[in-house]
């Protein structure tokens, strides 16, 4: 009994940061248990010759500079497009003309509730015959396929900044003389763009990620981009997936610094807020 009261008051008199690092402290126990059990049980031999094979890494070198160069130019292109035509929808989206609103909403709603892989098959593939129209090149069929699906995000976004712009500055302007087309141009969107970098910058990650979806289109090898390169590695390189392995390293050449560009941006415009 006395026991029992002893332990009830040292569980009373420990503060709550005593408790926190304590958890804290269980935790990492649990988290470097888990892990040493994951090393143990590996088998590094397997892993070394199908995953992290310098060999079968070399055999892929040379064709990674023009695919990463593709996949690079590909998503500028295609943000190139969506960032126009998400503008466009994002204005069209806040007229005072219904039917601008309508066609708008119409358009964000089907592209943002399909695959982006079916939008990229339609483009290469349906559009061509059934409007007997040919896009001349790979890159025409990225910008139009995949910008059309980023518009879709990037106007709702780019919706969202111009909302946040106080209504005093807008009335503001106006109340100088200036036409409404002026002010949104002059005053709202270099305020909304501002606003909303991260996201967009967050957009053209996405959209290098999407760039994979191309390799169904059949490229020729000139205009291949990272995941086909690294596709066509599983059957012709003898070190198994060592291929995707190169290939995410080199996806993520891109995307970590355009994550570590979206937290600074996002913590300067907080920080401006």
């Amino acid at each position: 009994m006395t026991v029992d009261l002893a332990a009830s008051a040292g569980r009373a008199r420990m503060s709550p940061r005593r408790r926190a690092r304590l958890s804290r402290g269980v935790q990492y126990v649990v988290l470097l248990v888990v892990l040493a059990v994951l090393l143990s049980t590996a088998d590094w031999s397997t892993v070394g010759q199908t995953i992290f094979n310098p060999a079968a890494a070399g055999e892929m070198l040379d064709r990674l500079p023009r695919a990463f160069l593709n996949t690079v130019t590909y998503t500028l292109a295609a943000f190139a497009v969506g960032l126009s035509l998400g503008t466009v929808l994002a204005l069209m989206r806040l007229s005072s003309v219904a039917p601008y609103r309508w066609i708008s909403t119409a358009y964000v709603e089907f592209f943002r509730g399909i695959p982006a892989l079916l939008v990229v098959i339609a483009v290469g593939y349906a559009v061509p015959i059934a409007f007997g129209i040919a896009l001349s090149s790979i890159i025409a069929v990225a910008a139009v396929a995949l910008g059309s699906v980023s518009a879709a995000y990037i106007s709702e976004t780019l919706r969202a900044g111009i909302q946040a712009v106080p209504r005093g500055q807008v009335e503001a302007a106006r109340s100088l003389g200036m036409s409404h087309t002026r002010t949104m141009i002059q005053v709202v969107l270099p305020q909304a763009f501002r606003t909303v970098m991260p996201p967009l910058t967050n957009e053209v990650l996405l959209l290098t990620k999407d760039t994979s979806l191309l390799f169904v289109l059949g490229q020729t090898p000139a205009y291949f981009e990272l995941t086909k390169v690294g596709r066509d590695a599983l059957s012709t390189a003898s070190g198994g997936l060592t291929g995707l392995f190169v290939v995410g390293a080199c996806y993520l050449v891109i995307t970590i610094p355009l994550g570590i560009v979206a937290r600074r941006l996002e913590r300067r415009t907080g920080g401006h807020a």
